[in-house]
């Protein structure tokens, strides 16, 4: 009966250091899937930049129905003046924008170390940047202004194509006038 005890209690020590060695073998991978699910497959950022790519032509042709296609049905576009809900509102926006305003030279650059995914699934990732473009108003004759500022995107893959879930963007006031005296 005592060997059958001292035998019971070396099989369990030996379950208790087979789960404690599994413990620690996980523990030490995690990092590394961790590591690996937030490095963006460059094939990902190749279909990522196209996206950016598209809409800087979309806003250069002053085309509403196209920039607001890049967006998803319940996407958010948040403007300095506040939120917009969903692709419709999104082209109205636009619509109404490139009535007053032609845009041109419009360049967006991504910050790459910005790219990150978002959920479990690997379609969904976050990235930001900065930007610039010219405007020229198209109701006063005043000449072409050069616009900066900075966006952020939520960014969904929706069957092969990659859209806008939520953007925001801001833009950077020019540098005041150096005064004469």
């Amino acid at each position: 009966m005592r060997q059958a005890n001292q035998e019971h209690q070396q099989e369990t020590m030996k379950i208790r250091l087979l789960l404690g060695l599994v413990g620690l073998a996980i523990g030490l991978t995690a990092p590394t899937f961790a590591q690996q699910k937030d490095t963006v497959d460059p094939q990902i950022i190749e279909q990522l930049n196209a996206l950016t790519k598209k809409f800087m032509e979309f806003i250069n042709n002053n085309d509403a129905t196209a920039v607001a296609a890049v967006y998803t049905e319940d996407a958010v576009f948040v403007t300095p003046q506040g939120p917009l809900y969903g692709r419709e509102a999104i082209e109205k926006f636009f619509a109404d924008v490139f009535k007053q305003v032609h845009f041109s030279n419009h360049l967006a650059k991504v910050d790459s170390n910005s790219i990150r995914f978002i959920g479990t699934a690997g379609n969904e990732v976050w990235r930001n940047g900065d930007f610039s473009e010219t405007e020229t108003l198209q109701s006063q004759n005043g000449g072409p202004m050069q616009v900066k500022g900075y966006w952020s995107a939520v960014e969904v893959r929706e069957g092969d194509a990659w859209k806008h879930r939520m953007c925001t963007f801001n833009v950077t006031p020019a540098p005041a006038a150096a005064q004469t005296k």
